[in-house]
């Protein structure tokens, strides 16, 4: 039992296979090491074993607030989604925002805790610190939008005032691996197949009903001074204040031009560093400038919503007419993302906007996440030029969007062999089609809108992430572009190992908060340790609690040691790096460019003190890990099976 200010101290613990629910305290030495959310959330996956199927019904899913989640704290609607990847292997954690975390909270619960598969479809709802299972039968082979529509109506509530519900679509319910755990209204907890672990446990949606049990800072003295900091320095901030500009008038499409800008955008598979090279080099006239957030800005935007406590507001609801085969679309949707924009036009060779808004909103509603469905589809591009997919079809031609339009149903519903190799992700195209040239992932996970040519800092933290290839790890772009907390040459390699850990502790601190990861543009350590202790009551320094950001990114580190993965797995896409047979330089303004990974890698692991990419006993031991008898890991990198402590 915990008597920490901010939590709820109350859990469910849910075993879908006999429909049982169990409600138990949260451990406050766990609370202490671990925080909340993000960490809580893998100590808890972790403590269930590392060695488990993720698609075995023994495989947990964790839905996890954190103690500054659903307070006054700026940007704190967020929530953390724990499993064991389908797509990867390794711990994964994915967040969205919105409104769930906060009434998960308010309805009296720290988290929710998923165990076992249920016989038949099932729904929870959640409400006055109860769980109930319902039958979910009727919703099954639905898209996430109609299922959202029909809960709310069943339940009795409206989720743009009092409930919130996160469910899957058809691509969850079918096995895609990277098929993502949808909320309100198309925020989504997109990577690393969480959604996919939900269909595969029968599990279709989660309804949150608001209560009334709002945490109350425990320190309201030490709370106050902190938060208006905050608010001070958000407002003061040209990243994040209110209507001044950058995420709040163009949302994180922000990026796009001033990505392309700097040739750090990955266009047509990684080939090339803007759509200004490939012009240059192969003509046409693909122009990233047609999906920035400038040009949504002017012509595509109805709207700008936002999440529980946020004055930022980035999300950009835009409404689109097209068509498709002849047929008008219509499609009004949030929100258009600098990643989804990037992943399923620029990088799979076009540059139409309304139809990105189309695939945007199909990934929504199937339940993928588009990041991944982008980067696989223009893998399957680069094959089919290739010939390696002559035994799938026609394989899918460069820029085709009429192709890729059916291709992303296609994949939702397993129709077709092309379609059902591509559901299974990057790896598997790899090891069943010679692909290995082709793909552009880590661990199995694709990567984001940063080209490790120009921010090479993207290219040591996509490398050592611990979910797979991810931007949100370590956000080193921040100080690469935008010069937070200082600027850093973003061609230079030298300390970017150093730099890339301090990102990846920082943003382990805020995902076990759990408060967006933007607010580290505004915020830092001074604000998060009064805002932290005031409402919890606990009085830690600043480097206790970067120590705590630290512990949790090596506990991840170790669940993934004891999977079997070690720093051979630490790598890149080859055209990206040093000495790499398949290496292609940058262009433009990163002309000849490459990423020196190994060089990084040694920098990187000396600073963290790890061995070949293996935690250490020493390092458990320094950090506080009791992970008990039987669970090291030795100097050489083997790992020990964990022990039933």
């Amino acid at each position: 039992m915990t008597e920490l200010g901010g939590f709820q101290d109350h859990v469910a613990r849910v075993d879908l296979s006999s429909g049982d629910v169990n409600y138990e305290s949260i451990d406050e030495e766990d609370a202490k090491k671990y925080i909340g959310a993000r960490g809580l959330g893998v100590k808890y996956v972790f403590d269930n074993g590392t060695d488990v199927d993720p698609m075995s019904d023994e495989n947990l899913l964790a839905m996890m607030n954190g103690p500054l989640t659903g307070t006054q704290v700026v940007m704190s609607g967020r929530i953390a989604i724990c499993t064991k990847s389908p797509l990867t292997g390794t711990v994964t954690d994915s967040h969205h925002g919105g409104w769930s975390g906060a009434r998960l909270k308010w309805a009296g619960f720290d988290g929710l805790l998923f165990e076992g598969k249920s016989e038949d479809p099932v729904y929870a709802v959640i409400e006055d610190g109860e769980v109930e299972l319902r039958d979910a039968s009727h919703l099954w082979g639905m898209g996430f939008h109609e299922t959202r529509d029909t809960l709310e109506e069943e339940c009795e509530g409206s989720y743009g005032k009092n409930m919130s519900v996160m469910g899957i679509g058809q691509a969850g319910e079918n096995g895609v691996k990277y098929a993502c755990i949808m909320n309100e209204d198309d925020r989504s907890s997109g990577r690393g197949g969480t959604g996919c672990v939900m269909g595969n446990k029968n599990l279709k949606a989660v309804v949150v009903k608001s209560g009334t049990k709002m945490p109350k800072p425990a320190d309201p003295d030490t709370f106050k001074k902190g938060h208006q900091q905050a608010m001070q320095v958000i407002q003061e901030s040209d990243v994040t204040a209110p209507n001044e500009g950058g995420l709040s008038l163009y949302g994180t499409n922000v990026l796009m031009n001033a990505t392309e800008e700097m040739d750090g955008l990955p266009v047509k598979n990684g080939k090339y560093t803007s759509t200004r090279s490939f012009r240059e080099n192969e003509g046409g006239d693909i122009d990233a400038e047609e999906v920035s957030g400038e040009n949504v800005r002017e012509n595509i935007l109805v709207d700008e919503p936002t999440c529980h406590s946020c004055p930022v507001a980035c999300k950009k609801e835009v409404e689109v007419t097209t068509s498709h085969k002849g047929e008008d679309l219509n499609v009004r949707m949030e929100s258009y993302e600098y990643e989804s924009a990037w992943a399923l036009g620029p990088n799979s060779m076009h540059t139409d906007r309304d139809r990105i808004a189309v695939m945007i909103d199909q990934c929504n509603n199937f339940g993928m996440d588009t990041i991944e469905t982008g980067n696989i589809i223009a893998m399957a591009m680069e094959m089919t030029e290739e010939g390696k997919l002559d035994g799938l079809g026609e394989g899918i031609e460069w820029g085709d969007v009429e192709s890729m339009i059916d291709l992303i149903e296609d994949i939702a519903n397993r129709e077709g062999d092309l379609a059902e190799h591509l559901g299974e992700g990057q790896s598997h195209m790899a090891e069943e089609f010679d692909g290995h040239d082709n793909l552009l992932s880590v661990k199995g996970q694709a990567i984001a809108a940063y080209d490790p040519r120009c921010m090479k800092g993207m290219g040591i933290a996509y490398a050592t992430s611990n979910r797979g290839a991810c931007h949100l790890r370590g956000y080193t772009p921040a100080a690469e572009i935008l010069g937070i907390p200082e600027k850093v040459d973003p061609y230079a390699w030298e300390g970017k190992g150093e730099l890339t850990a301090t990102f990846q502790d920082l943003h382990a601190i805020s995902d076990s908060f759990d408060i967006c990861k933007f607010n580290a543009f505004a915020e830092g350590i001074e604000e998060y340790v009064m805002q932290y202790n005031g409402m919890t009551g606990l009085d830690v320094s600043e480097e206790e609690l970067m120590t705590a950001g630290e512990r949790v990114y090596n506990l991840e580190r170790y669940y993934n040691n004891l999977a079997g993965f070690d720093g051979s797995d630490d790598t890149l896409p080859g055209r990206f790096v040093e000495g790499h047979e398949n290496a292609v330089p940058g262009q433009g303004g990163s002309e000849g460019s490459l990423c020196e990974l190994d060089r990084m890698k040694e920098e990187y692991y000396e600073h963290r003190g790890w061995v070949d990419g293996v935690v250490p006993d020493e390092k458990l031991d320094d950090l506080g890990i009791d992970v008990g008898p039987g669970t090291g890991v030795s100097s050489g990198g083997d790992a020990a099976a964990p022990s039933d402590d």
